[in-house]
């Protein structure tokens, strides 16, 4: 394996406009390309940056087997997200439609850490330094 090696999730969502729109919102992602849309008319792909992390957001086509947390019945997948206040983001993103799964405390491993479902169904766990 190389040095720039890097691993960039891709979130398979109904709407990659209305998915980005709650990313910026909510993590304060910055949407850094979008492919132009298909004949359906949505993007085939949208690139974000979160610090120096990056995500991409793709339409479902069950016909290419890129399936939502819907079309599966849930989330395969739990995205980990550090970030330095826990509370404010899981806060942030249940005021743009998300839901608490498990409620960010401070856990006995050493961390401040919950997860949250955001209105796509993939399923996040949000963590930072005890407080």
């Amino acid at each position: 394996m190389t040095q720039n090696t890097c691993l960039s999730p891709r979130l398979i969502v109904p709407d990659p406009d209305r998915a980005s729109a709650f990313y910026q919102r909510a993590l304060g992602a910055e949407q850094v390309f979008c492919a132009p849309a298909g004949d359906d008319g949505r993007p085939s792909m949208i690139d974000h940056r979160v610090g120096g992390s990056s995500f991409q957001l793709s339409p479902a086509v069950s016909a290419w087997g890129w399936l939502s947390p819907d079309d599966l019945g849930g989330s395969a997948v739990l995205l980990e997200i550090e970030v330095d206040d826990p509370d404010a983001t899981g806060e942030r993103m249940v005021a743009h439609g998300a839901e608490v799964v498990i409620p960010i405390e401070n856990r006995p491993y050493g961390k401040r850490s919950g997860r949250i479902r955001d209105p796509f169904g993939h399923l996040w766990i949000i963590t930072g330094e005890l407080r």
